[in-house]
């Protein structure tokens, strides 16, 4: 068998989520030994501007230029496509694309896809992350494409503070009622299926597991990965 081909990691946002990320390819990947196992080249940077601060409160450094000279500096060590374990972070993936000429393998449309070939076209999918995901329509345009509409939880800030809270001082009993409170609510409003789609909920998807079926973006990302390398 040929060697799998080498991922590039933009990591960093948050640094639990990215170990999280890498965790679960080594999980994913059938191996017997050090050697089985699909090489990865991860840009851990914890100071990628914040996309909460851009995006939802109008203040805050550009990260869009920052992501895309990690991506070409990834590409330049030998990274044959990227990956990047922010589903909020992808509304810069545009920025991050000029910047290269390998593929991202892009989290959002990627879930998306997998999110509809379970509903059908014209379905309801919950979306559980950012409220910067709502706010820049970023999933709504790709569930668009496919005729299904985009269900969000009614207390966004409280998802927020939940967010923070786990970058903060990591998983709680408070951000994983928040999480199943949230299930709940999408629920309740239609949703047949709901995506995980901040990868630090990621951490506590179980949590929104109990109250909903759920897909994590995370896992799906895994999953293109490990078919990409090897």
């Amino acid at each position: 068998m040929s060697a799998p081909r080498r991922i590039g990691v933009l990591g960093g946002m948050g640094p639990e989520a990215t170990v999280l990320l890498m965790s679960r390819v080594i999980a994913a990947t059938p191996a017997k030994d050090d050697a089985d196992h699909l090489p990865l080249m991860v840009d851990m940077n914890p100071q990628v501007p914040s996309r909460i601060a851009r995006l939802i409160e109008g203040r805050g450094e550009d990260p869009g230029p920052v992501l895309a000279g990690m991506a070409a500096g990834l590409q330049q060590a030998g990274a044959q496509a990227l990956a990047m374990p922010c589903n909020t972070a992808h509304h810069y993936a545009p920025a991050i694309l000029d910047a290269v000429t390998i593929p991202l393998l892009d989290m959002v449309e990627l879930s998306v896809a997998q999110a509809v070939a379970q509903v059908g076209r014209g379905g309801l999918v919950g979306i559980l992350g950012s409220p910067a995901l709502q706010q820049v329509g970023i999933f709504d345009r790709a569930l668009a494409r496919h005729d299904c509409k985009a269900v969000y939880a009614s207390d966004q800030d409280g998802l927020l503070r939940a967010i923070r809270q786990i970058k903060q001082s990591g998983p709680s009993a408070q951000s994983r009622a928040a999480l199943a409170d949230a299930a709940a609510d999408v629920a309740a409003r239609g949703a047949a299926l709901q995506l995980v789609a901040c990868t630090e909920f990621s951490l506590i998807a179980d949590a929104a597991a109990s109250r909903a079926a759920v897909l994590d973006t995370l896992d799906v990302l895994v999953a293109a990965m490990v078919e990409f390398a090897r």
